[in-house]
């Protein structure tokens, strides 16, 4: 008699061998986007109409700060994540590589973009 969970079964199966883990971790960051988008819709909001100055204080708190560079980075690798499998079930050839590339570019881009500019604004 085999004394395996679920989970312990399906690692290894499908055809990249991948699928599991690409599972948890996409489950993983939307769980965590799922606490950290809305506090950060809450204290972000409160800033928006305000001045510069105003602004500037908000994201100068180390809480502020660190909540947002975690919203950019997991939500990026999260969009990374869900775009390249959606791009690998619906394109085939170079197309695929070429998207997936780009998606992957993107993403990591626009996170970039985004910590420099917290980092102008914050300090």
């Amino acid at each position: 008699m085999r004394y395996l969970t679920a989970r312990k079964r399906a690692i290894g199966k499908g055809a990249s061998h991948t699928g599991t883990a690409h599972h948890w971790s996409m489950t993983l960051s939307s769980v965590a986007l799922a606490f950290l988008v809305p506090t950060w819709l809450y204290i972000v909001g409160h800033a928006l109409g305000q001045d510069y100055d105003a602004v500037r204080a908000t994201f100068a708190r180390p809480f502020t700060s660190i909540l947002t560079a975690l919203v950019l980075i997991i939500g990026m690798r999260h969009f990374a994540m869900g775009a390249t499998m959606m791009i690998e079930d619906y394109a085939h050839g170079t197309a695929r590589k070429m998207l997936i590339m780009f998606v992957i570019s993107l993403s990591t881009v626009i996170a970039a973009t985004g910590l420099y500019a917290l980092v102008r604004i914050a300090l």
